[in-house]
């Protein structure tokens, strides 16, 4: 349990849950994709969403382990609607297939929650031959969500209703390499360091968000991109971590955030009336965070420019 932290100008703190910042909001008619639905703060993310009337696509890499979750999900929420689809975000071709198959489907998409992720596991290439991090954490996210804007954009249109691209980023995005975003040395196995590589990956979910905002201001689409840092949480994502990884997980529940704590930024970005029309920004503790959260590198436009041409590059153009 989180003991620390004030309410800030939402009238939420650090110790909130996600039920908390979402009560007595009605999220009937909204469709919401979240990835890594089936554990940690991703089946919490996907639960109260749930609960407070939205259809929520589960996507998720093992479709049997989302089945189970999502019928536990439904033994406390009997009116849920959840649809469980399957991602690999660390093969390309299962992103492909995920978002036709989702177009497909004909369903809206209103919200869409990048939440899946690994963190610091030793040196692995992906699918794709690309570093398992700068792959799971960034590039499958930003090609699911390129392949998916067509479907928001037309969703808002239609309905009239603000589309949201949630980004579960880091505070660790400032803990990367010091050159930010190592464009020529991203399958450098001699001097990969895991932890720096995570850093890395988060910053880069910042600057895909803020280049979002900058290209939707512009188009002027009714869609806004804001990232967010869910607070320090013992989940299974801390498993690579060895040491540190056995001491979050034995004495988490005593320093830090639980998951309904841990998810309760995601739920508010998702969902909050105070959020609306806010693009660009980056949350903490269900609050928008202050100018020194974010590191210089994440202000970087011609960094995140750069970010976002190398990936059209690594994604064939998409």
């Amino acid at each position: 349990m989180w003991i620390f932290g004030c309410k800030g100008n939402s009238g939420f703190s650090a110790r909130s849950t996600a039920e908390e910042v979402t009560q007595g909001i009605d999220g009937a008619g909204l469709t919401a994709i979240v990835t890594g639905a089936s554990n940690g703060i991703g089946t919490e993310t996907t639960r109260v969403l749930a609960l407070r009337g939205v259809h929520v696509v589960m996507a998720v890499r093992n479709v049997a382990s989302g089945t189970r979750v999502k019928e536990e999900i439904l033994k406390g929420i009997p009116r849920g609607r959840l649809t469980v689809m399957e991602i690999d975000l660390n093969s390309l071709a299962s992103v492909r297939k995920f978002s036709r198959e989702y177009i497909a489907s004909g369903l809206p998409l209103n919200i869409l929650i990048n939440n899946a992720g690994v963190m610091a596991p030793p040196f692995t290439l992906s699918k794709d031959n690309i570093e398992q991090q700068f792959a799971v954490n960034h590039l499958g996210p930003f090609l699911l969500t390129n392949l998916l804007l067509e479907t928001m954009k037309s969703t808002a249109h239609k309905t009239q209703k603000e589309g949201r691209i949630v980004n579960v980023s880091s505070a660790l995005h400032q803990n990367g390499y010091k050159e930010g975003i190592r464009f020529d040395k991203i399958n450098d196995k001699a001097s990969y360091n895991g932890n720096a590589a995570y850093g890395q990956s988060k910053l880069c979910n910042l600057l895909h968000t803020n280049e979002l905002a900058r290209r939707f201001k512009r188009e002027g689409v009714n869609i806004t991109a804001n990232s967010l840092h869910p607070g320090i949480i013992a989940t299974n994502l801390t498993n690579n971590l060895g040491l540190t990884g056995w001491v979050l997980n034995t004495f988490g529940k005593y320093l830090l955030k639980n998951v309904p704590q841990g998810a309760a930024t995601t739920c508010y970005v998702a969902l909050h009336p105070q959020v609306k029309g806010q693009s660009g920004e980056y949350f903490m503790d269900s609050n928008k965070a202050e100018a020194n959260a974010t590191s210089s590198l994440a202000k970087d436009a011609v960094l995140a420019s750069k970010l976002w041409d190398f990936s059209l590059t690594l994604t064939n153009g998409k």
